[in-house]
C-alpha cells in the first residue's frame, strides 16, 4: 500500500492550502504575517495532516473540530461552514475558522479547515483583544457555527452580518474569501488523491498514516525517563501574579494535569481548552524528531484541567488574551516541567510574550486597523546562545514590513532594532529583544496586551532571566495591559524581553 505516498502528499496538499490563503488575502496580517493555519482531517475528525503554520492553531483544531462536527446539520455538497466562538473552536475571535466537506462522488470522505487571524472583529477596541474585557461580549462577533456557503454561493445573511459588525469590512471580506478558496484547493487535492490512489486505498492510506505515527512516537517516547515531573510559572495581573501549575506523567503516553492553577479570572487571559492542549502538545512535541503532526502524535498526549479555572474557564469568560498570553506561559511551564526530565534537551524560557500591539481610529469616516505581535527574545539552549528577535513557540508568525505597515496605515516607524543585553547571561546567553517604535499621525486608540513585564523569562542550570518588556508613550513608562488614547505625533515604544540563560556564566 501506498500510504507513506498519500501521507506525504495530503501534507502537502495542507501546505498549499496555506500558500494559497497566504497569497490571496487583503490583510497585511495574513498576507504578510502569515497568521493563519490549514488542515485536512477525516470524517471522524482526526487529524489527517496539518501544515506547520501557527501553534496555538494547530493543536487547538484536534479539539475544536470534534466541537464543530457535532454541532453540524445538513451537510451537502458546495457547503461550507463559519463559527469564531473559543468555546467551540478552541482559541479566540479573531481566529475566524472555515471548514468545507471533502465530497468525493457523493461520499463524505473529510473536511478542509482553516483558521485565519482577522485583525478585527468587532469590540470596543481595535484590534478586538481587549485588555479590560471580562466577558466574551466585550471582545467582538461571537458567531456559532454556521452555514457560509450554501451549494457553491455565499449565504448573504451571514456576509451582511460580518459588514455590519466587524470594522474593517474590506478586509474581513478579502480574508474569508482567500479561506474559502484555500480550502477549495484542499478539496480539489483531495479528489485529484483519490483519483489517483482509490477511494479505499487513499481512506486506508490515512488510517494507516494515523497508526503508524502513534506508534512511532511512542517508541521514541519509551527512552524517556518514567515518572511525574511538576512545575509552576506566572502570568501578570496587575499586581497579581497568576500561577499556572502543571503536573507531567511520563508513561506510554504523556498526561499534563493543571490541577492547583489559578481560578479563572475576570479579565482576557483565560485560556479556552483549546489553547491549553496547543500549548501543552506542542512543547511535547518540541521534543520528538521526525515524527509528523497528526491524530496518531495528538493521542499521546492527555491533558487534564479543572473546570472554572484560567485553562479551562466557564462561558462567556473573556479570552482574547488566552490565545496569545496564556498560550505562551502553558507552554513555558511544560518546558520547565520537561527539563527536569529532559535537562539536556530543554532550552531556557523565551520571551514568553506575543507582546500585542493594536491600533485603530477613523479618518475620513473610515475605519482602520492595525495588529502586530511582536518577536523577542529565545532562551539559550543547552549548546549554545539563544538567538534574537525571533517569534517563538506558540506565535510563529512574521514580522509586518515597515514599508507596507506605513502604506496602509496613519503611522510612521520610528525605531525597529534589537533591544542588545536583554538577553539572559550564562554559559550561554539568551537572545536579545526586539525595540519596536511607532508614531501616529491622528488620534488613535491603542492596547497593549504584553507580558513578561516584571518578572523576566527564567533561566536553566545557573542562567539568570532575561530582561522583562517595557511599553513607553512619549517616553513615559506605561503598563503591558492598558488601552489609551494617543494625539497626533505622540510616541509609542515597545521594548520586548530577552530570552533566559543556560548554565552558569565562568568567570573570566
Amino acid at each position: 500500500m501506498n500510504w507513506e505516498i498519500i501521507n506525504k502528499a495530503t501534507i502537502f496538499i495542507a501546505e498549499e492550502m496555506g500558500v494559497s490563503l497566504k497569497k490571496s488575502a487583503l490583510s497585511p496580517n495574513i498576507r504578510e504575517r502569515m497568521d493563519h493555519s490549514c488542515a485536512i482531517v477525516d470524517v471522524n475528525g482526526r487529524i489527517v495532516a496539518q501544515a506547520e503554520h501557527i501553534p496555538v492553531h494547530l493543536g487547538s483544531f484536534r479539539v475544536g473540530i470534534k466541537n464543530v462536527l457535532s454541532l453540524l446539520e445538513d451537510v451537502k455538497e458546495g457547503d461550507a461552514f463559519l463559527f469564531n466562538d473559543p468555546y467551540i473552536s478552541g482559541t479566540h475571535l479573531n481566529d475566524v475558522g472555515v471548514l468545507t466537506p471533502i465530497f468525493i462522488r457523493d461520499k463524505l470522505l473529510g473536511y478542509a479547515v482553516n483558521k485565519a487571524h482577522h485583525v478585527d472583529v468587532g469590540g470596543p477596541v481595535p484590534g478586538s483583544i481587549n485588555p479590560s474585557a471580562t466577558t466574551l461580549f466585550e471582545e467582538g462577533l461571537v458567531i456559532p457555527v454556521v452555514k457560509l456557503m450554501r451549494k457553491g454561493e455565499m449565504v448573504k445573511d451571514v456576509v451582511n452580518m460580518i459588514k455590519e459588525n466587524f470594522k474593517v469590512p474590506e478586509f474581513s471580506l478579502g480574508d474569508l474569501n482567500a479561506q474559502i478558496a484555500s480550502n477549495r484547493i484542499g478539496v480539489q487535492r483531495v479528489a485529484q488523491l483519490v483519483d489517483k490512489f482509490g477511494m479505499e486505498e487513499t481512506l486506508q492510506g490515512w488510517d494507516e498514516t494515523i497508526s503508524r505515527t502513534e506508534s512511532l512516537v511512542r517508541s521514541k517516547m519509551k527512552d524517556w525517563p518514567r515518572g511525574n515531573y511538576e512545575a509552576e510559572d506566572f502570568l501578570e495581573w496587575g499586581d497579581e501574579m497568576l500561577r499556572i501549575k502543571v503536573r507531567l506523567e511520563i508513561g506510554d503516553k504523556v498526561k499534563a494535569d493543571f490541577t492547583g492553577t489559578h481560578p479563572q479570572i475576570e479579565g482576557p487571559l483565560n485560556a479556552v481548552l483549546g489553547v491549553t492542549y496547543s500549548s501543552t502538545s506542542f512543547a511535547i512535541r518540541s521534543m520528538l524528531e521526525d515524527v509528523p503532526t497528526n491524530e496518531g502524535f495528538y493521542s499521546n498526549v492527555e491533558v487534564v484541567t479543572e473546570e472554572g479555572t484560567l485553562l479551562n474557564p466557564r462561558k462567556p469568560a473573556a479570552v482574547g488574551g488566552g490565545n496569545v498570553e496564556t498560550s505562551q506561559r502553558v507552554a513555558d511551564v511544560v518546558f520547565l516541567a520537561l527539563s527536569k526530565a529532559l535537562p539536556d534537551r530543554v532550552p531556557a524560557a523565551s520571551h514568553g510574550t506575543m507582546m500585542n500591539v493594536m491600533m485603530g481610529g477613523v479618518i475620513n469616516g473610515k475605519y482602520w486597523s492595525y495588529y502586530e505581535t511582536v518577536g523577542g527574545g529565545a532562551g539559550a539552549r543547552p549548546n549554545g546562545d539563544g538567538p534574537s528577535a525571533v517569534h517563538v513557540n506558540m506565535s510563529n508568525t512574521l514580522n509586518t514590513p515597515i514599508e507596507i505597515a506605513e502604506r496602509q496605515f496613519p503611522i510612521t516607524f520610528t525605531t525597529y532594532k534589537i533591544r542588545e543585553g536583554s538577553g539572559g547571561e550564562g554559559k550561554f546567553r539568551g537572545g536579545d529583544g526586539i525595540v519596536r517604535g511607532f508614531k501616529v499621525k491622528y488620534p488613535t486608540k491603542v492596547s497593549i496586551l504584553a507580558d513578561r513585564c516584571i518578572m523576566g523569562p527564567w533561566g536553566l542550570m545557573g542562567g539568570e532571566r532575561g530582561k522583562p518588556c517595557r511599553v513607553t508613550v512619549n517616553g513615559k513608562e506605561m503598563p503591558g495591559k492598558i488601552t489609551l488614547s494617543l494625539k497626533a505625533g505622540d510616541e509609542l515604544v515597545v521594548e520586548t524581553p530577552g530570552g533566559g540563560g543556560y548554565g552558569k556564566k565562568t568567570q573570566e
